[in-house]
């Protein structure tokens, strides 16, 4: 009941940690099951949650909670001009060191394990032949595409290290994808918003983007995604299936079942942007589309860009039917990946080093996610809106009219 009233009476606040089991048994003298039951009670009313080795957190406090924006009504097909502009104009300011970067969803120095990735860059340059100055092979590093195949499994994607060709990021590994499935003039059917880079791909591709309503939650809707694979001559599809840049939507599993068999139904590839997958904020990580793809439909693109070395330009995608396709496009435009940073990050991966970082990182995440909502409810104003990822880097937030976010933005660097 004390806690009860004080997360109600908004004294105890979004993010704020709650006392251990150890200390509420002794503050009130009940048993440890006891004290269990009372947070799982908590849990159920959605007032607080477990983050992993961690412990218990305030939630969400029930004072002004920002509603959930709701399903986006986009135009048809794009248009690039606007996005353009709108990444000109923030991207003239990026690496400034006045300004806090808010624009890429990327960890700060402080969360990643630089000395770390140090050493395994000596023991990297030790182990490859010619200290990895060599030309890689064009699939790119075989100990590298064995550990993505096993880490592959935790989410029952089964997939073998001959499918996987290694790739400079997961925006590359994108890129090729598309190249292996559209030609010039070509319509892709993207989920609306999406992140920027995924536009300009498309737009120096060549191609138009059909533009999907998209739920904040849940992702893209799917009968618009039927709509367009049936009526539309869509050639391909992309899809962020989980924690999406923007919003932060993750597909569940039953909706990624049917997209795959969208797929499979109308014969249009689906390329599906998997980057986030693995900072989740729950118990497990979400399943992929790839997980229920059984005909090779599915062009799954990952990456460590976003968890563990963003300079290092690691990336992979699983082709499926497309692979060779996908393996041409990448020996005509880079001929191989680097050598030294593949060979490093299949270390971290094979020795478990990369499952420890993450399990840090998504507790800080996580934290700082409850603590930027609470912020939005203290200061930002009534009618404001704001997504609840469940994991990811980014919150999607809507001001209300008439209040215009250009106009805020040219202010703050002003």
């Amino acid at each position: 009941p004390g806690l009860l009233k004080n997360i109600l009476g908004n004294i105890l606040r979004t993010g704020d940690k709650l006392p251990s089991l150890r200390t509420l048994c002794r503050e009130y003298g009940v048993s440890q099951n006891t004290v269990i039951k009372a947070y799982f009670l908590l849990e159920r009313k959605m007032l607080i949650e477990t983050l992993p080795k961690s412990g218990y957190y305030v939630r969400y406090s029930r004072v002004r909670i920002p509603a959930i924006p709701a399903l986006t009504s986009p135009s048809a097909i794009a248009s690039f001009s606007d996005s353009e502009l709108l990444v000109g104009k923030v991207y003239q300011n990026l690496g400034e060191d006045a300004y806090l970067q808010l624009s890429l969803g990327t960890p700060a120095n402080e969360l990643l394990p630089i000395a770390k990735l140090n050493k395994g860059l000596i023991q990297a340059s030790r182990d490859l032949k010619g200290s990895g100055v060599a030309y890689e092979k064009v699939q790119g590093n075989e100990r590298l595409r064995r550990q993505v195949a096993r880490w592959a499994f935790a989410m029952e994607c089964n997939l073998h290290e001959d499918e996987i060709i290694t790739t400079s990021g997961c925006l590359n590994a994108v890129s090729y994808s598309m190249m292996a499935v559209t030609e010039r003039g070509d319509t892709i059917a993207m989920e609306s918003p999406v992140s920027f880079g995924m536009l300009q791909v498309a737009q120096a591709l060549g191609l138009k983007v059909l533009e999907l309503p998209t739920d904040p939650q849940t992702g893209v809707n799917l009968n618009a995604l039927e709509d367009a694979l049936k009526n539309r001559q869509v050639k391909a599809t992309l899809l962020i299936s989980n924690f999406s840049n923007p919003l932060g939507s993750c597909m569940p599993d039953e909706n990624k079942r049917a997209a795959v068999s969208l797929a499979e139904k109308y014969n249009v590839p689906l390329i599906e942007n998997d980057l986030n997958g693995d900072v989740y904020f729950g118990q497990h990580r979400p399943k992929s589309c790839k997980s229920y793809d059984a005909t090779g439909i599915v062009l799954w693109c990952g990456s460590v860009s976003k968890t563990l070395a963003p300079g290092y330009r690691v990336g992979w995608v699983a082709a499926g039917r497309f692979k060779e396709k996908v393996l041409r496009m990448k020996l005509y435009h880079s001929i191989s990946s680097t050598s030294i940073t593949q060979e490093v990050i299949a270390g971290f991966l094979e020795t478990g080093r990369y499952e420890n970082h993450l399990r840090k990182l998504r507790q800080v995440l996580h934290g700082n996610l409850l603590k930027y909502s609470r912020a939005i409810v203290d200061y930002f104003p009534e009618g404001t809106m704001a997504s609840r990822p469940q994991g990811g880097y980014v919150l999607w937030v809507e001001l209300p009219k008439p209040l215009d976010t250009m106009a805020l933005y040219d202010k703050a660097v002003a």
